[in-house]
């Protein structure tokens, strides 16, 4: 009986918990406030949109810029990571894509949003801005159709948990 770490034991419970059930690890990782999460399909979109976005330069990485673009008025899709430790970190920006009426998304991988993005570095939000720093422009063609497509559906999704919301029914 030698020492073990931290993450050995963790694991090994998770391991005997789920028995083989990635998505129930998966949910029992994410935040509470992650609503509306997005579903396997919608994540795999936005995360290619994201990685063609990136090759233009069009994306906005960490919560610093983020925030600064949305308190600037650029328009666009904020993607969250809905697996972040401590939720406090991004907590705000959910009502600040509300005030602005930006949509928002979460994934349930921040590592899968980092490396969508080129970095190697877990990412716990970003956002696409079509047109680059100014966010004057339109979406390249090389992304416009998925960045479209996502913006869509992201939008229709923030329309659900708002409509929700004002009903006074609880999302789980």
């Amino acid at each position: 009986m030698g020492k073990s770490s931290k993450r050995d034991r963790t694991s090994s419970i998770m391991d005997e918990d789920t028995e083989g059930d990635s998505s129930l690890a998966e949910a029992l990782l994410l935040a509470p406030i992650a609503h509306p999460m997005a579903d396997k399909k919608l994540a795999k979109k936005a995360l290619k949109t994201v990685k063609k976005a990136t090759k233009h330069r069009h994306v906005k990485r960490g919560v610093k810029e983020v925030v600064k673009g949305l308190r600037k008025g650029d328009k666009g899709l904020v993607i969250l990571a809905g697996n972040i430790s401590p939720v406090d970190v991004l907590s705000h920006i959910p009502v600040l894509c509300e005030d602005n009426q930006v949509p928002y998304i979460f994934v349930p991988s921040k590592e899968e949003l980092g490396g969508s993005c080129s970095t190697k570095r877990p990412t716990c939000c970003l956002m696409i801005v079509p047109g680059g720093k100014g966010g004057k422009g339109d979406a390249h063609e090389d992304y416009k159709e998925t960045y479209e497509e996502c913006f869509k559906s992201a939008k229709d999704l923030d329309e659900k948990l708002l409509a929700s919301a004002a009903a006074g029914v609880v999302v789980a």
